[in-house]
């Protein structure tokens, strides 16, 4: 693979990341460059009328995605692929608006298990959906992204808390608030009202409800000497989404392949739209219903005949707390692809799934690594065992190796991005799973 290619790579990477604030502005850009590439939307609340070899998209709540591609002949088994499109931040509470000291500042809740330090002096924009009332009655849903500095939460100087850097708590309700502007009379409708007119042209709506959140407006960049690492918001797990997309695009379209990207992960993934809800089952009945054997029995043998990779970053080895890894087991970025491994099944990957990947990686020429957490650490998890329990596919845990996860920026290898999306793509294209 050429410098040159995995230079465009980047620089789309870079893009995606940018401009996706949110899960549904990751969405919305993930679907317009899966029309872009012919992809047709299907509605859940509609007839379905596939057809073989052809390709297409479904979302929910606007902030999941699944795409397919069918293959010319029968559908036997799928290449599925699955990733998440929320990552940890700040998001408003219903009732924002808040006054301190005669500043307009606005209330926040903790979305996910947010690293919440570095959220202190940084430049804030906000993002989200919008839903409005018009003149008329109607509802509307937008997308609004605020993305200029207009908030920042200000630390306390160190001369009135001279013990912060021995270790201090702290409280998200009380300490976190983000400041806007000077004032006690502005609400948080007033601003919306200036931006919906500022970015969609709406003018006299209501504004009915809203789910939005704080982001860091500064940009993706490579850094290091050599260019070795990228750095940006959101790499957990908009990372994944993106080397998903590029792979599902790359690929020569022969085999019957599916990329998932939920919602709601960092939550626990128990929504309509999550990992742990029917999206996912209700697309395979379908699929299966129109152009697989159509009774219970072939949806079975489908799913087992299938393989699901679910893609979430891994935790590097840190050169400044080496002694947080097992000393076996220490990922090292851009060292290629990571199987993840629990004994308590935190993560879905088995000898078999982890073979038949480490198989893969061979055939790409794509280094791979393995990450099992201290035996005297928690470990986290993904969307794997919740999609393997939910639907009985076979699957594995993989992930590429990053710094900093769940901080406001994280750090990942530049020619990792590369090393997945090539082994991927070879997954997509492999005409035997096993």
């Amino acid at each position: 693979m050429s410098e040159a290619f995995n230079a465009e790579r980047l620089t789309r990477l870079c893009d995606f990341l940018h401009h996706s604030p949110t899960p549904w502005h990751a969405t919305y850009n993930m679907i317009q460059r899966l029309e872009q590439a012919g992809f047709q939307r299907l509605e859940e609340t509609e007839n379905w009328h596939l057809a073989p070899g052809k390709r297409y998209y479904v979302t929910r709540n606007d902030s999941s995605v699944i795409a397919f591609q069918l293959p010319v002949g029968a559908l036997t088994s799928l290449r599925m692929l699955g990733a998440h499109t929320d990552s940890p931040g700040l998001h408003l509470k219903p009732h924002a608006t808040q006054y301190a000291a005669g500043w307009l500042q606005l209330g926040i809740q903790v979305y996910g298990g947010v690293l919440l330090a570095p959220w202190f002096d940084r430049d804030l924009g906000l993002a989200g959906r919008v839903h409005v009332r018009h003149a008329d009655g109607s509802l509307e849903s937008v997308l609004i992204n605020v993305d200029r500095p207009v908030a920042m939460i200000p630390s306390l100087a160190i001369h009135m808390d001279r013990d912060v850097n021995a270790g201090r708590t702290i409280n998200p309700q009380t300490q976190m608030s983000p400041v806007l502007m000077q004032s006690d009379t502005d609400r948080l409708n007033d601003l919306l009202a200036l931006w919906l007119e500022e970015q969609h042209g709406l003018r006299a709506v209501e504004v009915v409800d809203f789910e939005l959140g704080f982001y860091d407006v500064q940009p993706p960049s490579l850094l290091g000497v050599r260019r070795e690492l990228i750095a940006s918001a959101r790499l957990d797990n908009l990372l994944s989404c993106f080397v998903g997309l590029e792979a599902l695009l790359d690929c020569d379209g022969s085999q019957g392949a599916l990329l998932v990207a939920n919602d709601h992960e960092e939550v626990g993934s128990a929504s309509a739209c999550g990992a742990q809800g029917p999206f996912l089952g209700d697309v395979l009945k379908r699929l299966n219903a129109q152009v697989g054997g159509a009774t219970e029995e072939s949806l079975i043998q489908l799913i087992q005949s299938s393989l699901m990779i679910s893609c979430d970053n891994a935790h590097a080895l840190h050169p400044n707390f080496r002694d947080k890894h097992d000393e076996h087991h220490g990922p090292a970025i851009n060292g290629g692809p990571v199987v993840k491994v629990n004994a308590s099944q935190r993560y879905a990957t088995n000898s078999v799934t982890g073979a038949l990947f480490r198989d893969v990686c061979r055939e790409a020429d794509v280094p791979v690594q393995s990450f099992v957490t201290r035996a005297d650490m928690g470990c986290g998890s993904t969307i794997g065992p919740i999609t393997a329990t939910e639907v009985g596919v076979p699957t594995i845990d993989v992930g590429l190796p990053q710094w900093a996860m769940h901080s406001i920026r994280e750090t990942a290898g530049t020619r990792d991005v590369d090393y997945l999306t090539r082994a991927l793509t070879v997954f997509l294209n492999r005409p035997v799973l096993r």
